[in-house]
């Protein structure tokens, strides 16, 4: 079965000024947010990855190239709208702090799948395109590549959470319990009986393992023994 490793684009000036930048155009990473992404695509050196599928927005694709220019080979770059941030609508372009004022933002906090933002997009929609897509390139790279294929997903925090709900079979309602930083890796391995989560939120670690194509699709009882540890010099 396929690997796909979810990253969220490193962090952007709208990120840092407490801006809701949805789908607006030229939002683009901070200095933060350019070594952010930069320190992802180092740790994803190590995986020869066989495609980079991004959001079109250009925080994005800024992540997107910088994880392309440190791969030891070049892998193919896609562009996918289903991975597109969600469409807040007449939320967009505004402060966090004065939608936190709004009746609507105690529905997105407790019950998001009952969610369609003014003139925008419902949050049951955007996680049914954005689970439609990953598991539509998951399949199509594993078809080209076999089972040991790793791609890589660039999108956004939402999306991303929402896709790890599915992944985790939680309803939509609880995906707010997920936490998905800026540059942050997550691994999915879509199984033909179920998804499995291999990490979430994760910004720091060695990632080789995922080279290793030999990994079971059953869920080991008891727990298993995990993947193996880097080495590390003694002293």
């Amino acid at each position: 079965m396929a690997t796909v490793i979810l990253v969220r684009h490193g962090r952007t000036t709208a990120n840092a000024s407490g801006l809701l930048a949805g789908r607006a155009v030229g939002v683009s990473l901070d200095q933060i947010g350019w070594d952010q992404a930069a320190l992802t695509g180092d740790r994803l050196a190590a995986v020869p990855v066989v495609g980079v599928v991004s959001s079109p927005l250009e925080r994005c694709q800024q992540t997107a190239q910088l994880i392309l220019d440190r791969q030891p080979g070049t892998p193919p770059s896609l562009v996918d709208p289903n991975l597109t941030e969600c469409d807040y609508g007449q939320w967009q372009g505004r402060m966090l702090s004065d939608l936190a004022t709004e009746d609507l933002w105690s529905v997105v906090q407790s019950q998001p799948s009952a969610v369609t933002f003014p003139d925008g997009e419902s949050m049951a929609a955007m996680q049914a395109r954005s689970v439609a897509a990953i598991r539509g390139h998951d399949a199509a790279f594993e078809a080209e590549h076999g089972p040991g294929a790793v791609w890589v997903a660039v999108s956004h925090g939402d999306i991303i959470k929402s896709i790890l709900a599915d992944a985790l079979g939680m309803h939509l309602d609880l995906f707010q319990r997920i936490n998905v930083g800026p540059s942050s890796v997550s691994i999915v391995r879509y199984g033909t009986g179920r998804p499995s989560v291999y990490a979430t939120n994760t910004d720091g670690g060695d990632l080789s393992w995922l080279s290793n194509s030999s990994i079971s699709g059953d869920a080991p009882v008891g727990g298993g023994a995990g993947q193996q540890a880097p080495r590390t010099p003694i002293a």
